[in-house]
């Protein structure tokens, strides 16, 4: 019973603390925004004005980047590996550092100009293979997942026929939940099949948007070109898993009149395309905007310049995160459920009219 009493007591305890945590940093960012107001005000009598620009800071957040910014400064900037070729100079290698002076102001380095993140060469196009910051997020959320999921493994062998302890106990609920709720209801039968693709699917996005909500950290899932990738895997899975039955409703849809056919025939082919368009949107728009809905509350902080604003914008962080947490796992739900019912209704044995 005391087990029980302790808990509740402890979950405020760490809202409480969090709470207060929120508070501190409302009234630091407020501190530090009129101390820069101050310096502004400086530097502009002195005829150098510099402003906080918030737009860029988000703008800079959520787009991919060859350099990655953790905080002001020398050692607060990561200058990641680029790796371009052209026809005429081949294959390049050399550090983003190289881009910017002492100052960090864009420059030209051996021929090579990058602007607006985009890296060309004079008037002639190269190809650009670096590796970038949602790259970077990438590796990181690809070998967490790794590192976890094989700790798990080892866990299993080595407690066999035992209750789940540590790490395990924590993920095996999790798996056996997209196992029971969301895989094997959708797809049926031949679930398993399937099974090991929509694990890691859904175990790559949740860890890619937990990642995201670290400070300093890059949006990966609020990536279009990531969300597109996923969405792609779970296009050619469903269509090369179709059977005769699934091709035979696209193509011919049985029980519908001759004349309708015609019509139902382009619209379903058109549906082939808009269901994974539709998974690659959601997943971008949902995460890309709760980045920027964070940002822009932190952000009124610098506008306003006021600590009370500080105060009410860190209140409103704090509820926004926990509500993004909740965004996180139901994005990597939702996008396993559609893949499941999409490959579900790609191997579907009985026919429409049944």
């Amino acid at each position: 019973m005391q087990t029980y009493l302790k808990k509740p007591f402890s979950l405020v305890k760490s809202a409480f603390l969090t709470l207060v945590v929120y508070l501190c940093l409302g009234a630091i960012l407020s501190s530090y925004a009129q101390e820069e107001h101050v310096s502004d005000t400086t530097r502009h009598e002195e005829g150098h004005s510099k402003k906080v620009k918030i737009s860029a800071v988000i703008i800079e957040h959520v787009m991919d980047n060859h350099v990655w910014h953790f905080f002001d400064g020398h050692y607060g900037t990561l200058h990641l590996p680029v790796i371009v070729y052209s026809t005429e100079r081949g294959l390049d290698i050399f550090s983003s550092g190289h881009f910017f002076d002492e100052h960090h102001q864009e420059i030209t380095y051996d021929g090579y100009k990058l602007e607006h993140n985009k890296i060309h060469r004079g008037d002639k196009e190269v190809l650009d293979f670096s590796i970038t910051k949602n790259v970077m997020m990438l590796f990181i959320n690809a070998g967490l997942l790794l590192i976890v999921m094989t700790s798990v493994a080892k866990a299993y062998k080595r407690n066999t026929g035992k209750a789940p302890r540590g790490l395990q106990s924590i993920m095996e609920p999790v798996v056996l939940f997209v196992k029971d709720e969301i895989v094997k209801p959708n797809i049926g039968p031949k679930y398993e099949k399937y099974l090991p693709y929509l694990l890691t699917l859904f175990f790559f996005i949740l860890f890619g948007n937990l990642l995201g909500l670290l400070p300093g950290s890059g949006n990966l899932t609020g990536n279009i070109a990531v969300t597109s990738t996923l969405a792609l895997f779970t296009f050619l899975i469903t269509n090369f898993s179709g059977n005769k039955n699934y091709w035979r409703h696209i193509l011919w849809t049985p029980g519908v009149p001759l004349p309708l056919r015609f019509i139902i025939l382009p619209v379903e082919i058109i549906g082939i395309f808009t269901k994974p368009f539709s998974l690659m949107i959601r997943l971008f728009a949902a995460i890309t905007a709760g980045h920027i809905v964070l940002l822009s509350l932190l952000g009124l902080t610098f506008i306003f310049r006021s600590w009370f604003v500080g105060f009410g914008s860190s209140i409103f962080v704090l509820f926004i995160s926990m509500i993004e947490l909740l965004v996180a796992g139901i994005q990597a739900y939702v996008f396993t459920l559609f893949s499941s019912l999409y490959i579900g209704m790609a191997v579907e044995e009985h026919g429409h009219d049944h």
